[in-house]
């Protein structure tokens, strides 16, 4: 991987935020290299210098970008899960954030438009849902550290639990334009977490 100098990395950086407010505006389909250097004020080398492969490779570095965003929009709250009303103002945060893009999720469109089987992009969603994971992983153990949930609970499971939720419900209301899947899922995985493990 070529190690740019500060100057360049902060003109790559530009270039990959400008592209991606293009794209989150008209979508991806409908935003070519033109347009992306005409509104971040970038020449056709520039471009190529830090995209050689062109569009293909410039998506990929948005889809990154927008990968990133879905957990920094998330934050602080998804950082600190460590009491029960900080679970609430994370789980409202990521339904407000998901009701407001509703299905102009711009990630899903990237990702649509390169196509999963692209390896790029597979290890672009396994990245962030395993990031994504973690945290609540980690939400999950400071819980069960405090006493606040039954110490049987397997940290894992559960985080991947209420992560599928999420994921799950996301594309739902994708498909329907209905935020209650998401709101219910989300809660229902959440307050798993409440319930005594059975007995026997």
């Amino acid at each position: 991987m070529r190690v740019l100098t500060p100057k360049g990395a902060a003109t790559r950086q530009r270039i990959v935020e400008g592209a991606a407010l293009l794209m989150r505006e008209r979508g991806p389909a409908n935003v070519g290299l033109d347009d992306i250097r005409v509104a971040t004020s970038t020449s056709k080398s520039q471009l190529f210098h830090y995209f050689p492969d062109g569009k293909a490779d410039l998506m990929l570095a948005v889809a990154a970008y927008e990968a990133e965003q879905v957990l920094a929009e998330q934050q602080p709250m998804l950082g600190d899960l460590t009491t029960w009303p900080k679970w609430t103002a994370w789980r409202e945060r990521v339904v407000e954030r998901y009701h407001a893009q509703r299905e102009k999720c711009p990630l899903t469109a990237l990702t649509a438009q390169l196509g999963l089987a692209n390896p790029g992009v597979r290890d672009i969603i396994t990245d962030l849902y395993e990031r994504w994971q973690a945290h609540i992983a980690t939400g999950i153990l400071a819980l069960k550290d405090s006493g606040a949930i039954d110490p049987s609970i397997d940290v894992d499971a559960a985080a991947t639990e209420i992560l599928t939720a999420i994921s799950g419900g996301a594309m739902m209301l994708i498909s329907t334009d209905r935020i209650s899947y998401l709101e219910i899922s989300l809660r229902e995985a959440i307050d798993g977490l409440r319930r005594p493990a059975p007995i026997g």
